[in-house]
């Protein structure tokens, strides 16, 4: 009688166990059908002040290089420039991207406060992902600015997989929510990816430019894979902005090379295919607008009508 009861004991543990690993108390990043008060109340805290903390740092080191450290320090836009390489972005431009970006990402903080539950859902689904999301890039910007290149570099990698995670589980998220928290930020971080890495390898070499010739048309590849894959014109705008920042920090370095050239190919190809996409939907035109919200048994509606 004893053993039963342990048996069953232990089975009520397990089963206990393995619900709170598929809660979102154990695991944050799981979507849930609501959200409780207390889940909403951590979600505005935590994204308003993971936002304000990636900021504040960013404006900080913008404009100042760190104190301390063994390694040579800069500024974020003095690392890019000291260590100049096939991938180094312009300043302005970018530095225009990633105003704009968390300007947005303002309006993505205050959804967590509307009286839609709809788009608090939807606020509250993709926030665990944009906490990681601002965390990773406050550690980025100090490894960054301190010229730990290496472990920078594993950071946005980290991230990379963070936001495609993100993008994957909800790529018909709004566009007020989708543009500041999952395409924008996945733009950039596919970008640093390159720019990090190259630095990281001290990419100046005869080689290692060549190499940077053929790994800048990835840019142009992962754009037209959204555009054709999800109808995501905001992933070309993204990364046409970001390839005219690589380019035009090439033309005023290497006047002669091919990177500036293939950067500017890249940056009008994926601004044309952007424009031809999301026109359509732009103008009321395209059945498959982006930013829809709707529940599942709406989206089923039309299959079950024809069964």
């Amino acid at each position: 009688m004893s053993e039963n009861n342990t048996s069953e004991g232990v089975a009520q543990t397990l089963q206990t166990a393995h619900e709170r690993v598929h809660s979102d108390a154990v695991n944050p990043f799981m979507d849930r059908e609501s959200y409780p008060t207390g889940s909403l109340r951590s979600y505005k805290i935590l994204t308003a002040a993971s936002w304000l903390l990636l900021v504040v740092t960013s404006i900080y080191y913008t404009f100042n290089a760190p104190t301390e450290g063994k390694h040579h320090r800069g500024t974020i836009w003095h690392q890019n420039s000291h260590r100049h390489t096939p991938f180094a972005l312009n300043s302005i431009i970018t530095s225009i991207y990633m105003i704009v970006l968390y300007i947005l990402q303002v309006g993505y903080c205050w959804h967590l406060y509307s009286e839609n539950e709809v788009y608090v859902k939807a606020a509250a689904d993709v926030g665990s992902h944009f906490i990681f999301n601002n965390l990773l890039m406050f550690g980025f910007v100090h490894l960054w600015c301190r010229s730990h290149f290496w472990l920078a570099e594993m950071l946005i990698i980290i991230n990379f997989f963070n936001l495609s995670a993100l993008y994957f589980k909800h790529s018909r998220t709004p566009r007020f929510i989708h543009i500041p928290v999952v395409s924008g930020p996945l733009a950039i971080n596919y970008v640093l990816l390159f720019t990090v890495g190259a630095v990281a390898v001290n990419a100046h070499s005869l080689p290692a430019r060549i190499l940077a010739n053929i790994m800048i048309w990835s840019i142009m590849g992962y754009g037209f894979f959204f555009l054709v894959a999800y109808k995501d014109y905001t992933m070309g705008f993204n990364l046409s902005v970001l390839s005219a920042a690589l380019g035009v920090a090439q033309f005023l370095t290497h006047v002669i090379a091919f990177q500036w050239i293939f950067a500017f190919v890249i940056m009008s190809v994926l601004f044309v295919l952007s424009v031809l996409v999301g026109f359509p939907g732009l103008i009321g035109q395209d059945p498959f607008k982006r930013g829809a919200v709707v529940d599942e048994d709406r989206e089923r509606q039309p299959l079950l009508q024809e069964e």
